[in-house]
């Protein structure tokens, strides 16, 4: 099986507050169960990666947490990026990004 990267929010809704960070670890320490996936927590959502079947079984507890917590209502956004024509990582894509940032080699040796 190939890897995946997902990127997940889920967010309880009518919780009775702005705050939502305690909602959050909720979310986040379903992933303790799951040790075969690389995972990111971002501000505003948090990254996975690994086998798409484990991606989607640990989306599914992550959505499930906050019922579990007492909220009535959850909003859970995934996006999935499944390439096929070669292996992706969440390093190998930033790294990609990086080195296109960096100024071109114009022949000049550093000294």
């Amino acid at each position: 099986m190939h890897h995946v990267i997902a990127q997940v929010t889920v967010v309880p809704l009518g919780t009775g507050s702005p705050s939502l960070s305690s909602w959050v670890a909720g979310v986040e320490k379903v992933l303790d169960d799951f040790p075969a996936i690389k995972h990111k927590l971002c501000p505003m959502s948090t990254v996975l990666e690994g086998e798409l079947d484990l991606i989607l079984q640990a989306v599914r507890r992550m959505h499930e947490a906050p019922f579990m917590a007492g909220a009535q209502r959850v909003s859970t956004k995934l996006a999935i990026d499944d390439r096929r024509d070669k292996e992706i990582t969440m390093d190998g894509k930033i790294r990609a990004v990086e080195e296109k940032m960096r100024p071109p080699h114009i022949g000049i040796e550093e000294k």
